[in-house]
């Protein structure tokens, strides 16, 4: 098992350390460039696989069971404590003076792992009816690694992990429009002290900010009480970072998020939310090499002359949120396959039981995940509990398949909890 989980950690290092840039700047896992139809194609036919890569993909990893439960959409859902990761401006709608949730995910169960995990650690206080204050810590381990060199000889054993903390103010600006502010530090520990290719790996440090906004409105829809509510956030817009000395840093997953939700009051027992997200990664698209085929052409991937550097890799952190919408190697239509979707249905008898489906899905050259999940919620009094259980529906393995994970919400202010 523990070589397992070195092979695992070296593939994390691969990516994090801009390693695989070199793949994508000699054309790509194998994509050749068609001159006829002037597109990069697979081996086989098709379009291209170009997957986008960051460093510190934890911070996009989905952290409480009612998202979780919903497909991963959360922006525009009710507030509780754990709107902090997706839209922080919802805070302060939040019906609720005070909250806190806590949640464990363990990960890559199904492959036997027992000490690879993420906890979660949110919670929220209102100041009035216009304020809003909330605070998070995300933490994730890898559990114990034996590290080995290329001979198999022990090097020791560590214990990487990675953490996030976040701080949100959220206020109203009407009464059916909120907005959010919430910077964050974050810190991955990989192999710090270890040395891949002769190169010395250090802690990577970083920091960032979300921005968010909530718009919701009650909606006449027959003689059923309704409320819509849609939010947008672009979330982990920060600094680049690093895992050595080098100059040249690694994008973390800033990303563009909008979302809605339709809530339906059927009478004093049923209720239901019918909730959608769209996300996009606000980080460049790997180049392809146009000439990759040929030695004796230039490589279009490197025109600044920097050897084995990828343009894009150099870009700062605004042009590369600013050239994500338009920078993909097959223009517009590579663009849209960029977005992923989330679709999430919650059914609540009597505000104290819940029923929850959702679906994901991304395109299959852009990560191809695919999956449904289920959930259940309960509440009572000032305790509430919520599960989740993801379904694959691809032979791709996910690292949450088949478990399942919870989280524990507590009110404080002496209230119950509302509808989420």
């Amino acid at each position: 098992m523990n070589r397992l989980k070195i092979r695992l950690l070296f593939a994390v290092l691969v990516l994090v350390a801009g390693f695989t840039n070199n793949i994508n700047a000699q054309g790509g896992f194998g994509c050749v460039f068609n001159a006829e139809t002037t597109e990069f194609e697979a081996p086989g036919g098709g379009p291209c696989v170009n997957t986008l890569i960051t460093a510190v993909p934890f911070l996009r990893i989905i952290p409480d069971a009612r998202a979780g439960a919903l497909g991963d959409a959360g922006i525009a859902t009710s507030a509780d404590a754990n709107s902090i990761h997706f839209n922080a401006s919802k805070l302060v709608t939040a019906e609720q003076d005070m909250a806190v949730s806590v949640t464990y995910t363990p990960w890559l169960k199904a492959l036997g792992l027992q000490d690879v995990y993420m906890a979660y650690l949110s919670g929220y206080k209102k100041f009035g009816d216009l304020q809003a204050l909330g605070v998070s810590l995300r933490y994730f381990s890898l559990g114990e690694i034996n590290f080995t060199d290329n001979q198999g000889t022990s090097l020791g054993t560590g214990n990487p992990n990675e953490f996030e903390i976040t701080l949100a103010y959220s206020r109203k600006l009407s009464e059916k429009l909120s907005v959010a502010v919430a910077p964050k530090f974050i810190y991955s520990n990989l192999a710090a002290g270890q040395l891949v290719n002769n190169v010395e790996i250090r802690p990577g440090v970083a920091g960032g900010a979300d921005f968010s906004l909530t718009y919701e409105t009650p909606i006449n829809f027959t003689a059923k009480e309704s409320n819509l509510r849609v939010g947008a956030a672009v979330s982990n817009l920060g600094t680049k970072i690093s895992y050595t000395n080098s100059i040249n840093k690694d994008f973390i997953p800033a990303n563009l998020g909008i979302g809605a939700a339709w809530e339906f009051q059927f009478d004093d027992f049923n209720a239901l939310t019918i909730t959608t997200d769209i996300n996009k990664l606000l980080v460049p698209t790997p180049c392809l090499n146009e000439n990759a085929g040929d030695p004796t052409l230039p490589n279009n991937c490197d025109q600044s002359g920097v050897q084995g550097i990828p343009d894009y890799r150099e870009q700062s952190m605004f042009s590369g949120v600013l050239g994500s919408f338009s920078d993909a190697p097959d223009g517009f239509s590579e663009e849209l396959r960029e977005l992923s979707y989330s679709l999430g249905l919650e059914y609540w008898y009597d505000q104290q039981f819940a029923v929850r489906a959702g679906y994901y899905t991304e395109h299959s050259t852009k990560g191809n995940r695919k999956f449904f999940t289920v959930g259940l919620g309960l509440k009572y009094n000032v305790f509430g509990l919520n599960f989740s259980y993801l379904v694959p529906t691809t032979n791709q393995r996910n690292p949450l398949d088949n478990t399942l994970r919870f989280s524990l919400l507590f009110d404080f202010a002496g209230g119950e909890f509302d509808e989420e």
